[in-house]
């Protein structure tokens, strides 16, 4: 089965019924299926089809959806694009993608207008000035001509970084994007009751994967929030009776800290309140199933280039294991943690996550070297370190790629090190992630100045605004003499983080 096959089965399964609502507004399945068939047309009058790719840069809106089925109805691949990068940032991945258009939301247009002219810019929603509005230019369903899409077709190119700290685009067939959509169905026991509440990016992997495609495979209503807000999460959840949410942890925590009549909504219909992208220590887990009067918690692990599909901690372990990931694969994925002699990990051990998953990426786009070494005998070898307890639940301990997770947000250290080398008075800098009782991590800076120059930490934030995504700016930027290096020259990572914990 391919993506917009679901979406056909459903609008004929369901109709009328609601597969969107966003506001006051609803779209049913039916309507859905129309809106995307508009933008598939459009993209044919445009000369795009099969192979070709479209990428959109969006908060979560309807248009999102409607230009995400369309693309994949038209033949083209989607290459969902963070709505919170920079205009470098972007360009990057259009260029690397090979993008033929740009999709963006109107209050985007300020990236759009710096973006080159040579490819296409259509925007969604709200309109910008000098550029074409979706909603005047789609033509009508019925000039929609049918595409014979397989579900080995490239269906998206989701964008995530390497060590190289440019961004490395995960291809993503049509099975595997339905398989992560089963996958997280059978998790949480999906079914055309429920309602999903999107309020994290829809553009991320999970969000998008697991629990958008996910609720379409079963016939359910997604609920949209443009961008997260904690009045606004706990106003839909209780307007909207939402059953299903995904977020961060610090999504959970800001409500509980910022909305001063939280015991006031009424969230009881909510029945899989889910999490990821870092653990909640016993503590807090305890904290938050108390506000939320729920024990209806599930942590989930993934990769971006698994699907996502890993593993998940249930809520009968939230507290007794809590900081743990699992200890078993989810439906249709398998995996094993790896020690560094090459031998399976035992209790008390610590080894690599090594993944398989119907839902994984057949490699990197345009990157054959990087795809090799990912994978070995079909394994998919994250780099996250784990130790694994006496019952065989495991704990990430370590990330080999020296990535940081700040607010559910994938932040690579040399990413923001190259935007920081070049700047005025910078000799040599290292970025660490400084563990955050809310966030997960902070991102932390150690610089040392160039002899006899001084390093202004306000105008380095200020310059870094216009290179790299708010939540890549370092948060605490430490001046120092010198780092510490290894004898072949490598700075010594872990020293530094031990010089964060001890303050």
């Amino acid at each position: 089965m391919n993506i917009t096959q679901i979406l056909d089965i459903n609008s004929r399964k369901f109709g009328s019924r609601d597969c969107l609502k966003a506001g006051d507004r609803s779209w049913s399945y039916l309507e859905t299926r129309n809106q995307a068939e508009r933008v598939a047309a459009l993209l044919q009058m445009k000369g795009m089809g099969k192979g070709d790719k479209v990428a959109i840069m969006s908060q979560n809106t309807p248009s999102f959806v409607f230009t995400f089925f369309g693309a994949l109805k038209a033949g083209a691949s989607v290459v969902p694009i963070n709505h919170k990068l920079a205009a470098p940032e972007a360009d990057y991945i259009l260029s690397h993608s090979e993008s033929k258009i740009f999709f963006f939301d109107g209050s985007l247009v300020e990236v759009a207008k710096k973006l080159p002219a040579s490819i296409l810019k259509i925007c969604m929603d709200s309109p910008a000035d000098g550029f074409e509005q979706l909603e005047s230019v789609v033509p009508p369903a019925s000039s929609y001509q049918p595409v014979a899409i397989s579900a080995s077709d490239i269906a998206e190119i989701l964008y995530t970084s390497g060590t190289t700290g440019k961004p490395k685009g995960c291809l993503h067939t049509h099975h595997g994007v339905v398989m992560a959509g089963i996958t997280g169905a059978m998790a949480m026991k999906l079914d055309e009751q429920d309602r999903l509440l999107m309020a994290m990016p829809i553009w991320h992997s999970s969000p998008l994967n697991n629990w958008f495609m996910g609720i379409q495979y079963v016939g359910g209503v997604t609920v949209l929030i443009r961008e997260y807000h904690p009045l606004h999460f706990l106003q839909t959840v209780q307007t909207e009776k939402c059953t299903v949410y995904f977020g961060a942890p610090i999504s959970y925590i800001l409500p509980i800290q910022m909305v001063p009549q939280f015991k006031e909504f009424d969230l009881s219909s909510m029945r899989c309140w889910i999490y990821g992208g870092g653990p909640m220590a016993a503590d807090t887990a305890r904290m938050v199933m108390k506000s939320y009067q729920s024990d209806n918690f599930y942590q989930v692990y993934g990769m971006t280039e698994a699907g996502p599909t890993g593993t998940v901690l249930f809520p009968r372990d939230q507290v007794t294991k809590a900081g743990s990931i699992g200890n078993r694969a989810l439906p249709g994925a398998d995996l094993q943690v790896i020690r560094t002699d090459g031998k399976n990990a035992a209790p008390g051990d610590i080894g690599e996550i090594w993944l398989q998953a119907d839902s994984m990426t057949h490699g990197y786009y345009k990157d054959p070297k990087a795809t090799k070494a990912a994978f070995e005998g079909g394994w998919y070898k994250t780099g996250d370190l784990v130790r694994m307890d006496a019952d065989g639940y495991l704990y990430i301990v370590d990330r080999l790629k020296d990535m940081i997770v700040t607010g559910g947000e994938n932040v690579y250290s040399k990413e923001v090190e190259d935007a920081i080398a070049g700047l005025p008075g910078v000799m040599e800098t290292a970025v660490i992630g400084k563990p955050h009782p809310d966030w997960g991590e902070t991102v932390v800076c150690f610089i040392v100045p160039k002899k006899g120059e001084t390093v202004d930490q306000e105008i380095l934030k200020q310059t870094l605004s216009g290179k790299l995504a708010r939540y890549k700016i370092p948060r605490e930027f430490n001046i120092v003499e010198e780092l510490p290096h290894t004898a072949s020259g490598k700075v010594m990572k872990f020293t530094l983080r031990d010089l964060e914990r001890d303050e």
